[in-house]
């Protein structure tokens, strides 16, 4: 119990404040995230479109992701990332609110599509941030901790949002995001400091640089399609399987609720003083390896497990050791790869992939499930999951050769 503990203060010390700051605002802010996990249950039952008609809605957000990325990445490259983090906060609070008036396919599909746009022109500004505010040393270790925040939130959201989707009614949901949006932002203005940012010569002649682009760096352009295609798999866990608990399983909202809280609190508890033993390995693809072989092993009982809730806790437990080897990791080579210029350029690109993801993981899931039911869709997210463990080991080689080289 003593060495768990020392282990436990080890992983937080020695970061810096900043660190903190931005990790509460983000605790903060997703506490109230809870609109993808249940948005598509409000349209299905709420405003009765078809499981294909929501995911055709939810590609939307994933679109305006992609785009807002881009957007983010290519902004903080030339302004403050704290003026882009504010503005894209307090823009996703008023967006969100329309969503209590919107009942059409069109209109909803809009709607998520600026929330993603101006959602995500966040990410970039944020990990160039997490960059700027921690070392080489402890960098893996403050990507966990704004994680960790992210899913303290998470945890409390969809616990939380579950019951008021159930008692309250589902634009409750809405509200109450926007709300956490507002105070996330206010939590940044007045505790974050800022810093001027100056765009000097030497800044100018990188930018103008192509030979320093991330669109030529082609290792770096194959982990960005694999963690598309993880993210794809991965986001099943918010596209795909609350339908197939709701469906198939027959849960109620409250309960599938409590299984979303359940990653978000296993990432709590476990994610820090694990990163804190493992940071100093070199074996960096080893552990996003590992993780990504965690995907076809978590699908594989839901295939089996014939709607059991043991099975369903089970499948809540794997994917999330997924998460927790995988994408602290992936997020420190995202990092850790650029020079300093070209942070925003590699962090928009690393937003992208997830924003992809977004696109495919409902109208994949959900098409699937639509049309050939969710046995086939398992079987698949169970294939892709192997092939995605197979290219990053792939990766890991070559990076391993370039480092030996160096």
């Amino acid at each position: 119990m003593l060495r768990l503990l020392q282990l436990y203060r080890q992983a937080f010390s020695n970061l810096q404040t900043n660190i903190w700051i931005l990790s509460i605002a983000m605790f903060i802010n997703r506490s109230g995230s809870i609109v993808l996990l249940f948005t598509s249950l409000y349209m299905t039952k709420e405003l009765h479109f078809t499981i294909g008609e929501a995911g055709f809605i939810m590609s939307f957000y994933g679109i305006g992701s992609v785009m807002g990325s881009y957007t983010g990445g290519w902004l903080t490259d030339r302004m403050n990332y704290f003026h882009i983090m504010l503005f894209s906060l307090i823009s996703c609070g008023l967006i969100l609110l329309l969503m209590l008036v919107a009942t059409s396919v069109w209109a909803i599909a809009a709607i998520l599509f600026a929330y993603a746009l101006t959602g995500d022109m966040f990410r970039p500004a944020n990990s160039t941030a997490i960059a700027e505010y921690s070392s080489a040393e402890n960098r893996t270790r403050s990507v966990s901790l704004v994680r960790l925040a992210v899913n303290l939130g998470f945890s409390v959201g969809p616990a939380v949002g579950g019951f008021v989707a159930l008692y309250l009614g589902y634009k409750w949901l809405f509200v109450i995001d926007a709300c956490t949006s507002f105070l996330a932002a206010l939590m940044l203005y007045f505790y974050l400091p800022r810093k001027r940012s100056h765009v000097g010569h030497h800044k100018n002649t990188v930018l103008n640089d192509s030979s320093t682009s991330a669109y030529r760096d082609g290792r770096y352009l194959l982990f960005i399609l694999l963690v598309a295609l993880y993210g794809t798999a991965f986001f099943q866990l918010f596209a795909s399987v609350p339908q197939y608990f709701s469906t198939v399983s027959k849960y109620t909202e409250d309960t599938i609720g409590l299984l979303m809280a359940l990653n978000g609190l296993l990432v709590v508890i476990i994610e820090m003083p694990l990163i804190a033993w493992l940071e100093k390995s070199r074996r960096l693809f080893s552990f996003i390896i590992a993780g990504a072989l965690c995907l076809p092993l978590a699908f594989l009982l839901l295939l089996f497990g014939k709607s059991m809730m043991v099975f369903a806790i089970l499948y809540t437990l794997i994917i999330t050791m997924s998460e927790i080897f995988a994408m602290p990791f992936m997020m420190n080579y995202a990092l850790s790869r650029p020079l300093k210029e070209r942070q925003g350029q590699y962090s928009a690109l690393y937003s992208m992939a997830y924003g992809i993801a977004t696109i495919s993981a409902p109208s994949i899931g959900l098409g699937i499930a639509d049309h050939y039911g969710f046995n086939t869709l398992f079987v698949f997210l169970i294939t892709l999951g192997v092939l995605v463990a197979g290219g990053f080991a792939l990766l890991g080689k070559k990076e391993g050769r370039r480092n030996a080289e160096v």
